[in-house]
């Protein structure tokens, strides 16, 4: 299919690669546009001079960008360039208001907008692995597919507009407090005089283990932390699941604490660090 991809960073640039790595014909572009055109020198393609440009007449505009007002300039930019009926995928973690919003906005262009926010990390990035939740149309989704898959282990169609993005909440709060659990086990197990090495092995196969546990409590006891999902970037995701927690009414007081804790975090100078230096501020 003819795909532009916008947003080439750690997560993008990976996932624009398993689509030229899949025959798509791929047109990229970011904001550096060094960046671009390493990208095209490495997969393939033609880097845009322009979002407009990258955008036109292209079938799926894929997304991986920062923040939502971010996204907005995107698909503003892009939308009148698309082909008619395009599909964009958006793969940003954003607020569910802003995916309702653009969804909105796309189906009176006569095009298509997806909130398909993804779970993986930078590993599953690399590997083609990500599990994405998408939010919108179904027979865009269907139509999208394809491109999707190039970098996907799991699709789930999770409903209307926005419900993607709201499934990725949950998954950040699920993620913040497992977290801080295991942060508290490893400085415990310091406590106590134990081996952590031996806990783990210990422990990982039982009711306790986890996703994170198999792959952050090793880099956890050792203090290593210069790796991974950002601390900047977790707290903009729980800032989202704390606002739609205000509007919704749900109760979320583990994840506004845990939200607090990665600010002392930030504060010890750890905003590039990885999630699991939950752990470092235990270790003071």
């Amino acid at each position: 299919m003819k795909v532009s991809f916008i947003g080439l960073g750690v997560m993008g640039g990976p996932m624009a690669g398993h689509l030229a790595a899949a025959g798509h014909e791929m047109s990229v572009f970011n904001r550096s546009h060094a960046k671009s055109e390493a990208w095209v020198a490495m997969h393939g393609g033609r880097a845009g001079a322009s979002i407009a440009e990258t955008a036109a007449d292209r079938e799926v505009l894929a997304i991986c960008v920062g923040a939502d007002d971010d996204v907005r300039a995107v698909v503003h930019d892009a939308l009148g360039a698309l082909a008619p009926g395009a599909v964009i995928v958006d793969h940003t973690t954003t607020s569910a208001k802003v995916a309702r919003e653009l969804a909105d906005l796309a189906a009176r262009s006569g095009r298509y907008f997806l909130d398909a926010p993804v779970s993986g990390g930078e590993a599953g990035a690399r590997a083609g692995q990500l599990s994405i939740m998408v939010g919108g149309d179904a027979g865009a989704l269907e139509r999208a597919t394809p491109v999707i898959t190039s970098y996907a282990k799991a699709i789930k169609h999770m409903g209307g507009p926005g419900s993607g993005q709201l499934t990725k909440m949950v998954n950040q709060i699920c993620i913040a407090g497992v977290v801080q659990g295991l942060a508290e086990a490893v400085a415990f197990a310091r406590a106590a005089g134990l081996d952590a090495g031996l806990v783990l092995e210990a422990i990982s196969k039982g009711a306790a283990q986890s996703w994170q546990m198999d792959n952050r409590w090793a880099t956890m006891a050792r203090g290593e932390f210069e790796f991974g999902f950002a601390v900047d970037w977790m707290r903009k995701d729980l800032g989202l699941v704390l606002d739609e927690a205000r509007a919704n009414g749900a109760r979320v007081e583990v994840t506004a604490l845990v939200d607090q804790f990665y600010a002392e975090v930030q504060a010890m100078g750890g905003r590039r660090w990885d999630t699991s230096s939950l752990a470092a501020r235990l270790a003071r």
